[in-house]
């Protein structure tokens, strides 16, 4: 059974303690109060005994006998100081010697950079034209897959994939990202 919160009334007060309970509770607790005046008594002899008892001044250094002082002992003679270099003329003076590993002498593959791949030659153009506002050159090739023919767009050849990444960052900055970079197929 759900109760009703909101419409009860209010519950009825009690009765009021008895007279004696209440004379209890108002009493004066005096050993308590007896403890504390004995207390604030007790430190207020100690303030008063210790009065005036502060430490003597320490006496005069004049009366002391100092203890002997003897001769002092002849410093370790300093070494010769550093004659001074020149950085700079020993610098220019110094070789370095560095191992080059020899590089292989097979030409690597190029690479190249695909941006986009479209269904339409139109948005293919359209990127087309995106890439040579951002200052590069890129092609559009047609590729026949199992679905159709898809239109690549594409950049490069790049002989390293340092140029490739340098012409990816340029595009980047342009906001024209997710190119990717591979081999060059043929």
């Amino acid at each position: 059974m759900a109760k009703d919160y909101v419409g009860r009334s209010k519950p009825k007060k009690r009765a009021a303690k008895s007279s004696r309970t209440v004379s209890n509770n108002k009493r004066f607790p005096l050993p308590l109060a007896l403890a504390v005046i004995a207390a604030i008594a007790g430190f207020a002899v100690l303030l008063f005994n210790i009065k005036g008892t502060a430490p003597t001044p320490p006496p005069e250094l004049s009366g002391i006998v100092q203890p002997k002082t003897t001769a002092p002992k002849p410093k370790a003679k300093l070494p010769e100081p550093p004659k001074e270099r020149t950085y700079v003329k020993e610098l220019e003076e110094k070789k370095v010697e560095v191992e080059i590993a020899e590089q292989s002498s097979k030409p690597s593959k190029p690479y190249q950079m695909q941006c986009a791949s479209f269904r339409s030659r139109d948005k293919a153009e359209e990127s087309k034209a995106l890439i040579a506002f951002a200052g590069l050159e890129s092609q559009i090739r047609r590729t026949e897959g199992k679905n159709g023919a898809w239109y690549r767009v594409v950049l490069g050849p790049y002989p390293t994939k340092r140029d490739a990444e340098r012409a990816r960052h340029i595009l980047q900055r342009a906001k024209i990202n997710g190119c990717q970079i591979w081999h060059w197929n043929f």
